[in-house]
């Protein structure tokens, strides 16, 4: 018997059980099993890990320890954390290394990354899932994190967050929304700040699907490789920075060229910080009315998912409600344990 996209993810709750679902094509990741990691606590041992760039300056590396430690967390800095090589936190190997390390290491109840920047594309390959599979833990970051974000959830079942990296500025706003996610184990709902500027519905209507996303460039890059999840029904995020419109038309070219855009249910656009529209250029809200318009879907821009102070903490795999009018986002169920 058929039954609609929405009766299909609600009869998925019926299915959850000790924090594990079963994966079900289209909804879910391409492993047998989604896996709930446990919620954390404050004072809980963060592994800081550095996947792609590194932190160069030495006083924003302090200020990032103090912040976190003042919110009462205990650090553990990965082996190569500090290293430097080029716009690479060191090499390929040894990146790799640090997060397996915070993996297996029991004593560590989450792991951070430090900053994005560029880098985490290139370990994919030296990835050990299983061993991820077998030691699960909430892995936090965003922007350049992206691609092990999603890879990780891809490979195995492991719910990711688009989060706060440990240079973002911890402010109460940022805070709030780890830890409704990430200590309290809520159904989140986020919406978007009275004074927050910028907003607007491309297209209104209510949705549910699961959240998959991240930063536009890096999850484009990946187009074509085995590291990317199922869209097929998934309420797809994007944020991005310094991005020229014309980078973003293309970026969303690609996305539409290659069937992803016409498989979700939902589509949400954070910020796109300081992306200039020359004298030349098309207007951002006009490129995207272009291409996500006309898929007749909810959407809007404006979700507080960006490079800039204030972040929400959002799940990577969890089921979620889209509001596109009221511009919000309702989790679902919980995404830890």
């Amino acid at each position: 018997m058929a039954f609609s996209r929405k009766d299909f993810i609600a009869r998925l709750g019926a299915f959850s059980l000790f924090g594990i679902l079963p994966a079900f094509s289209g909804f879910e990741s391409s492993s047998s099993e989604i896996i709930k990691p446990k919620r954390i606590k404050r004072g809980a041992t963060l592994g800081l890990v550095a996947p792609g760039s590194p932190i160069y300056n030495p006083n924003d590396f302090e200020n990032m320890i103090t912040s976190l430690e003042g919110l009462g967390y205990t650090l553990v800095l990965g082996k190569h954390v500090k290293d430097r090589k080029g716009y690479l936190a060191g090499e390929d190997e040894d990146r790799v290394q640090d997060i397996m390390d915070m993996f297996s290491d029991d004593t560590i109840d989450a792991i951070l990354c430090t900053r994005g920047g560029w880098g985490s594309n290139r370990i994919l390959p030296m990835v050990d899932f299983e061993l991820i599979k077998n030691n699960p833990k909430p892995f936090i970051g965003f922007s350049d994190i992206t691609s092990l974000l999603l890879a990780i959830y891809k490979n195995t079942g492991l719910i990711t967050f688009h989060g706060p990296v440990g240079k973002s500025d911890w402010n109460s706003f940022t805070v709030d929304s780890w830890d409704e996610v990430l200590i309290n184990a809520k159904k989140a709902h986020y919406e978007i700040p009275e004074d927050q500027e910028d907003t607007f519905t491309i297209t209104p209507g209510v949705t549910e699907g699961i959240l998959l996303g991240g930063n536009l460039t890096v999850l484009t890059s990946m187009i074509g490789s085995d590291y990317l999840p199922d869209f097929e029904g998934a309420i797809l995020f994007f944020e991005d920075i310094g991005e020229d419109v014309y980078r973003v038309d293309r970026m969303l070219t690609q996305l539409k060229l290659s069937g992803i855009l016409n498989k979700i249910n939902g589509f949400v656009f954070g910020k796109c910080t300081d992306c200039s529209s020359g004298s030349n250029s098309l207007p951002l809200k006009e490129v995207l009315n272009d291409h996500i318009g006309g898929l007749n879907i909810p959407a809007f821009y404006g979700a507080m998912i960006s490079h800039e102070d204030r972040n929400i903490t959002l799940p990577i795999g969890i089921k979620a409600q889209m509001d596109a009018e009221l511009k919000t986002i309702q989790l679902l169920e919980a995404a830890v344990r």
